[in-house]
């Protein structure tokens, strides 16, 4: 424990290092009185050598509270309420910007006046701020508000809906959910249900057993019983056929299930993540989808933020590609400070996953290592002269994305779906949709 402050806050400080997280003790206009040593392990001592160490100033750099400064405060908050607060915050550390969640406690003398405040400092290692090789990264304020969402659900046991847009990163927020549950070291079991028959979604999820049907000439085991132990995540669960919704719902219900073609009932134990571009309570409306199993997925839903609602993130985005692309084989790429104010007036009607398809243009049209205006210019097909190419569908954008990285990286499945951001059964799903366009 380490006291910054005179020795009469000393027996309220040592408490601190009853805490297992990082932990300071803060007065009510923000001076930190003292530290644990599992703060100074996790973000070094405090400099004070600007007077009076205070909370914003040690932890953003800011010169004013965090409510003065744009940001939530929850040590305002903690005031006006009097109760616990948490938010998720972005804090300098000695590895760089990081996020963390922060818990707040007031701490009130016999009297009921308020004396300090108990702060805790949990850093999320799912999500990045610019240092570190996390897959999502952002630190807008959408971006924090929608990772804050996964950080209090990821260790609990709730089921939990992703919504948003196409392309806006809901398997990595699955994945995400997955690493911060107690459920981490078992598997991520991905079923993407866009374009499946009810045989192959029931053979997919359920399994089947050998002769069920014309092509089962072996047993296989199915989806849910892989995820026994793990997570479950069913993408695009909207799109499921709603004959079969009843079949999901007694699954989710009992934990029960039976392999097509067999009398055998199984039993799977897993944690439910769901995601959909759809709007469902308009299907249910609509006799569409079941009003019983929209509410058993429905217990915890958060909205991914679309790219347009966090451009400020776009350059870190940009830079977390071309590094991702350079880690699976690829040069590694720069961008120019023009290419990217051309990147940022670009309209993203495929989100992220549109941002990946025109940087891998880029790098195959690059002459070089950086990435200039014009070379995204020709990427995004505006080359000045040479008129636009054909407007594509976002479809035949992903496809020919894929197809690229495919050829690229002579049919490395598993280095693709690394830098696409998508699991390999994905990828392997995507390119057989492609073969049968052909």
């Amino acid at each position: 424990m380490e006291i910054l402050a005179t020795d009469t806050h000393s027996a309220v400080a040592r408490m601190l290092d009853s805490y297992e997280h990082p932990a300071i003790l803060v007065t009510p206009d923000y001076r930190i009185l003292a530290t644990n040593d599992l703060y100074r392990e996790a973000f070094g001592p405090v400099d004070q050598s600007r007077g009076p160490a205070r909370c914003y100033r040690v932890s953003h750099n800011f010169d004013r509270p965090c409510d003065q400064a744009g940001e939530a405060c929850p040590l305002a908050a903690a005031t006006a309420s009097g109760q616990r607060e948490r938010v998720l915050h972005i804090h300098q550390t000695p590895r760089g910007a990081e996020h963390v969640d922060v818990e707040m406690l007031p701490i009130f003398d016999p009297g009921g006046t308020l004396q300090y405040f108990v702060e805790w400092l949990k850093p999320v290692p799912i999500a990045g701020a610019g240092s570190g090789d996390q897959p999502m990264v952002g630190t807008s304020a959408a971006f924090n508000q929608m990772l804050g969402l996964v950080s209090r659900v990821g260790p609990t046991s709730a089921a939990v809906l992703l919504l948003g847009e196409s392309g806006t990163g809901k398997e990595l927020a699955a994945r995400a959910l997955h690493q911060a549950s107690p459920r981490s070291a078992r598997a991520l079991v991905t079923l993407e249900c866009a374009g499946l028959s009810e045989t192959l979604f029931e053979s997919e999820l359920f399994g089947h057993v050998k002769g069920a049907f014309t092509g089962a000439n072996y047993t296989r085991q199915g989806l849910a019983e892989a995820a026994h132990g793990g997570t479950l995540f069913l993408d695009e669960i909207g799109d499921i056929p709603y004959a079969l919704q009843v079949k999901l719902l007694r699954l989710i219900e009992t934990g029960t299930y039976r392999p097509v073609g067999s009398s055998q009932v199984k039993q799977a134990d897993f944690r439910l993540v769901c995601a959909t571009h759809r709007n469902l309570e308009q299907m249910v409306e609509e006799g569409a989808f079941r009003r019983d199993l929209y509410y058993r997925i429905n217990v915890f839903p958060i909205r991914l933020p679309s790219l347009a609602e966090r451009m400020d993130d776009l350059p870190l985005l940009a830079r977390t590609i071309l590094r991702e692309a350079a880690a699976h084989g690829s040069k590694t790429f720069h961008l120019t400070e023009s290419a990217l104010a051309l990147l940022k007036a670009h309209s993203y009607r495929g989100n992220i996953r549109e941002l990946r398809n025109i940087l891998s243009r880029a790098m195959v049209l690059a002459n070089t290592n950086v990435i200039d205006q014009a070379t995204v210019s020709r990427a995004l097909g505006t080359e000045p002269g040479g008129g636009a190419l054909r407007e594509l569908s976002l479809k035949e954008h992903e496809l020919r994305y894929l197809q690229q990285l495919m050829k690229a990286y002579n049919g490395d499945r598993e280095a693709v779906a690394g830098i696409a951001g998508i699991s390999v059964r994905s990828l392997y799903r995507k390119l057989q949709q492609a073969e049968e366009v052909k």
